[in-house]
């Protein structure tokens, strides 16, 4: 494995880091009172990856067994501990640990603990899931849409329940 070909060619580097202080106000709020901070996106990383913090509350929450055949997803447990399906078993995970799941990997999380739980979760490519995260949001406020609408949905954001 080698270093891919250089993306900058200037010869003096240049001043372009972003700041995001930790008490930056969420992006998205769920009904739920779930949160997301939308640390990295696509557009921001030029379609490398995307960041964001999960902030989840105490109830019971996430999605159920799924796959991506465009990216890969990355989970980086913060606080609390998220139970993460990696295709064969549920994971009861606690801070620190990380779970990798490559495209087309089966997988799913939920917060069943009964506590806050918050995690990294990581895209590569950097595809545009805030879209996916503020149409679920919005399915939430305007009540649930048609079985053709979500497939639409889904496809068009990459999401194939199993």
């Amino acid at each position: 494995m080698t270093y891919p070909e250089p993306r900058y060619l200037g010869a003096d580097g240049e001043i372009s880091a972003t700041y995001r202080p930790a008490d930056h106000e969420p992006e998205l709020t769920y009904h739920s009172g779930n949160t997301v901070h939308y640390l990295a996106t696509g557009a921001t990383t030029n379609g490398r990856f995307g960041l964001y913090r999960w902030e989840m509350g105490p109830q019971p929450s996430g999605p159920s067994a799924h796959f991506h055949r465009s990216i890969s997803e990355s989970f980086f447990i913060l606080t609390g501990s998220v139970r993460i399906y990696d295709g064969t078993r549920w994971i009861d995970t606690a801070p620190g640990d990380f779970v990798h799941v490559p495209e087309g990997g089966i997988h799913a999380f939920r917060n069943e603990s009964g506590r806050p739980a918050s995690m990294l979760l990581h895209f590569a490519p950097g595809a545009p899931r805030e879209g996916y995260f503020e149409g679920l949001a919005e399915f939430a406020v305007s009540g649930r849409p048609t079985d053709e609408e979500l497939t639409e949905f889904y496809f068009r954001h990459d999401t194939f329940w199993v």
